[in-house]
């Protein structure tokens, strides 16, 4: 017999009136948080809502294409599991549905925007798996969490999403880390599709806190899973590179807000550069 279907609809403040547009179904349970409490702090509350044994996720930006019966057979089978997100065309994201584990060389290159710029670089090849056939299934290393499958036993073995990556950006990948760390294998399976627009939440910030909120988690990963030496090197790369960051985020956002964001972050990675056993969390 097939496990019973529970839905829990998490709304994290929005002010787009998503809540209106959910439907009021018997099975169907909506949570309205009066903040917004992140990304990783939201999906911890939605599992709690449930006592479902395999848990998805999907970003309100992520529509369902096909079933998710050979998802649900990976999970169950290996711990976690992740589908393939598509555009709205039909075509495979690449670069974004799978991704190896950033390392601090490729980390580095991505602050510097040379990843942006020279996207076939060696280095970006690996960490965005643009070396892979995305129709080719298989174990990967941190697929997106827009669209990712996992155990309930899993979370609770990990303690759920670490909810000091606030509020978005590298609480799916620190999750999946520490979970191949426990010795649990994350399937790729490339039948199961979602289109999925892309940024739907991460639009809806400030392009100076963006960019912060995006650099400080980019540290809290290194600060929990580099060497010393290498967590340095990020930190060095973030102090070094803030300013044509900030000239670029000032272009975009046609505005001088990102002057403050820019001098906060050269702030925090100077004091993690100094002081490397700083805490991780939403300032340090």
């Amino acid at each position: 017999m097939a496990p019973e279907l529970s839905v829990v609809i998490l709304d994290n403040a929005s002010t787009d009136g998503t809540p209106e547009q959910a439907p009021d179904l018997p099975k169907v349970r909506k949570i309205i948080n009066r903040e917004n409490l992140g990304f990783a702090a939201a999906v911890n509350q939605g599992v709690r809502e449930t006592d479902a044994r395999l848990i998805l996720l999907l970003n309100p930006d992520v529509r369902l294409l096909t079933a998710v019966d050979e998802l649900s057979a990976a999970a169950e089978r290996y711990g976690l599991a992740a589908g393939k997100l598509v555009d709205d065309k039909g075509r495979a994201q690449r670069g974004f549905t799978i991704r190896r584990f950033p390392t601090a060389w490729s980390l580095c290159l991505e602050l510097a925007g040379v990843n942006r710029l020279w996207p076939s670089n060696p280095a970006n090849r690996r960490y965005r798996y643009l070396d892979r056939d995305l129709n080719e299934g298989g174990a990967v290393e941190q697929p997106a969490g827009a669209f990712l499958m996992f155990r309930r036993d899993v979370w609770e073995r990990l303690g759920g999403f670490d909810e000091r990556f606030f509020p978005v950006w590298f609480e799916d990948v620190d999750f999946c880390k520490r979970a191949i760390d426990a010795g649990y294998r994350i399937e790729y399976v490339p039948a199961v599709q979602a289109e999925h627009d892309g940024g739907h939440s991460v639009r809806q910030l400030k392009e100076g806190g963006r960019a912060r909120y995006w650099c400080v988690n980019l540290l809290n990963y290194a600060s929990k899973h580099f060497r010393p030496l290498a967590y340095r090197a990020v930190c060095l790369a973030a102090v070094l590179t803030a300013v044509p960051r900030m000239v670029a985020g000032m272009i975009r956002a046609r505005s001088l807000s990102p002057a403050a964001s820019c001098l906060d972050t050269v702030r925090i990675a100077g004091v993690r550069l100094v002081s490397p056993r700083a805490a991780i969390g939403r300032n340090l």
